[in-house]
Parts: C-alpha cells; structure tokens; sequence
C-alpha cells in the first residue's frame, strides 16, 4: 500500500453551497477544523459521519463546465487526495506504477499527478 485516500474532490463555483448541499444530503459538518486543509471562500469541505471527506473546490463560474451525463464531451469531474508519510517515496512508486507527474512544486504538501487514463489526482503529506 502506497496511499490512503483522504478525501473526494469536486470542482465547483460555490464550494460552501455545494458542502452545505451534500451536508443536507448525508449529514455531517461542513468546515470542520482539520490540519489537513485550509478553508475559506476557495475550498470546503463536508465531513461526513461516516468518516468520508468530501471537498469542493473553486472554479470560477466563467470557466466551470458542469459534467452533462452521459456526453462525453462534458465528462464527470472530480480528482482524488491521497495521503502519504514520504512525498518523494510515493513519487517514485506512483510513477512506477504509470502516473504522470502535473506539478510537483517543492514547499508545499501535495503534488500533482495524473493517472494512466489522465485523471488527476494528488499525493498530500500527512
């Protein structure tokens, strides 16, 4: 086992109406204090009591398309966080396994990859 999934990401134009969305859907808190991420009007989060994190994250609405089902021209949208101990460990073993590194800036906590198919997802210290 390399990762640990941390939490679910949608992008969105309206990060806390999405969280307070889906906290009326299945219960939970929205912006609960946690280490692992910054909150404010880019970012949300909805910890749900079933220990599932969901984030939204901010795109601006000019430039957010909403996924249409089933066109694939307009395809679902979201990307994983994984937590890691050892960012530059997992590194080595994601892209043995395929992954393609999007941005991998030093002095930040996570990195950017995309999985064979092209999805992105990110590798987060913890």
């Amino acid at each position: 086992m390399i990762a640990e999934l941390q939490c679910v990401v949608l992008d969105c134009p309206e990060p806390l109406r999405l969280a307070e969305f889906y906290e009326a859907l299945l219960g939970g808190t929205v912006n609960r204090p946690d280490p692992r991420w910054a909150l404010g009007e880019t970012w949300s989060t909805l910890h749900t009591p079933s220990g599932l994190v969901l984030a939204f994250q901010r795109v601006p609405a000019t430039e957010y398309r909403p996924p249409q089902w089933p066109d694939p021209a307009r395809p679902q949208q979201f990307h994983l966080d994984f937590s890691v101990p050892d960012l530059d460990g997992a590194r080595e073993q994601v892209l043995a396994l395929g992954a393609t590194p999007l941005d991998v800036s030093d002095g930040r906590g996570w990195h950017i990859y995309a999985d064979p198919a092209g999805h992105p997802f990110c590798l987060v210290r913890h």
